[in-house]
């Protein structure tokens, strides 16, 4: 996606010369009274933009979802903003203080572990809460897991959709899952490398017959990518674990006109003869544009 930025009077750290601009240490920006919402690295730490680095530096305070991780960026870049923890366990309790600190004309710099801030993080509280005490809330855009993903992947990128985290449980995650079956657009969420493996199934027994794509690593020295469709990418995480967190790409469903149901009964009563319940349901699942539990279930009766 192509966004044109505009120059706001508003924002003094935006009103550069050219020397300026070609700078690499822009020092003694004045920013405007307000909440600044800063993308920071995925991994590589010079994935940082110039105003980021300005605005860390001018804030009177940077709130961090994990002020250890945040202290080597700052670090990096010699800088010395005080940092307070500002996380999903002390959220509702931090929010009337920083609302405080705003109202009394402070600067306050939000930065998650990693990426933009509010996909995945405590940050959309604070953020609703400024825009409703009429407080300037300063997006910063920046490095994003989700769209190095979706970049990385292949898959269509005309339509996509964030889904984050899915429940831990196999139930509730089938569950969020069927609710996303009929969406036209590459699904995108977040997995930790433990429950990848049950991830995977369940998706193949709600979504059926789908290209989808495991990254991790994003930006870092070894970045990965496996590609396949969901038998091969279990064989795979379980022949190769991956580690740490993950961003999953699952493509739209196909675009073939789906069956109605009498069409899928006269296949199934077809092939299951022949195959067997689960293999049949498999195939036919891929043609059919219904999810392979679906049809399985629909097999399962008419046995």
């Amino acid at each position: 996606m192509t966004h044109s930025d505009s120059i706001s009077d508003t924002n003094p750290s935006q009103h550069l010369t050219g020397e300026e601009l070609q700078s690499n240490s822009v020092k003694n920006v004045t920013l405007e009274s307000g909440l600044y919402v800063v993308a920071t690295p995925i991994g590589n730490l010079r994935d940082i933009t110039l105003r980021a680095l300005d605005t860390l530096r001018a804030a009177d305070m940077i709130l961090a979802e994990d002020t250890r991780q945040t202290h080597k960026l700052l670090s990096a870049y010699d800088i010395k903003t005080p940092l307070s923890p500002y996380h999903d366990h002390n959220a509702a309790k931090r929010v009337p203080g920083v609302i405080k600190d705003l109202q009394a004309g402070k600067v306050v710099a939000l930065v998650s572990d990693a990426g933009t801030p509010l996909v995945s993080d405590p940050g959309f509280n604070l953020v609703r809460a400024a825009v409703k005490a009429g407080i300037d809330v300063f997006p910063l855009p920046g490095p994003s897991a989700v769209l190095a993903g979706l970049v990385k992947s292949g898959l269509p990128s005309d339509r996509f959709m964030f889904a984050g985290f899915l429940p831990p449980k196999s139930g509730a995650r089938k569950t969020s899952l069927e609710a996303l079956t009929n969406v036209k657009a590459t699904l995108i969420f977040f997995e930790t490398g433990p429950r990848i493996a049950a991830c995977l199934t369940d998706m193949h027994s709600v979504f059926g017959e789908r290209d989808v794509v495991l990254t991790r690593e994003l930006t870092k020295h070894y970045e990965e990518a496996r590609h396949g469709d969901f038998e091969t990418l279990m064989k795979s995480v379980k022949a190769d674990k991956p580690r740490g967190e993950l961003v999953v790409l699952v493509g739209p469903p196909s675009t073939s006109e789906r069956w109605g149901e009498e069409d899928v009964i006269s296949a199934l009563n077809t092939q299951i003869p022949e195959l067997g319940v689960k293999r049949a349901s498999a195939e036919i699942s891929a043609q059919c544009g219904w999810p392979k539990r679906d049809v399985y279930q629909l097999a399962l009766k008419l046995k």
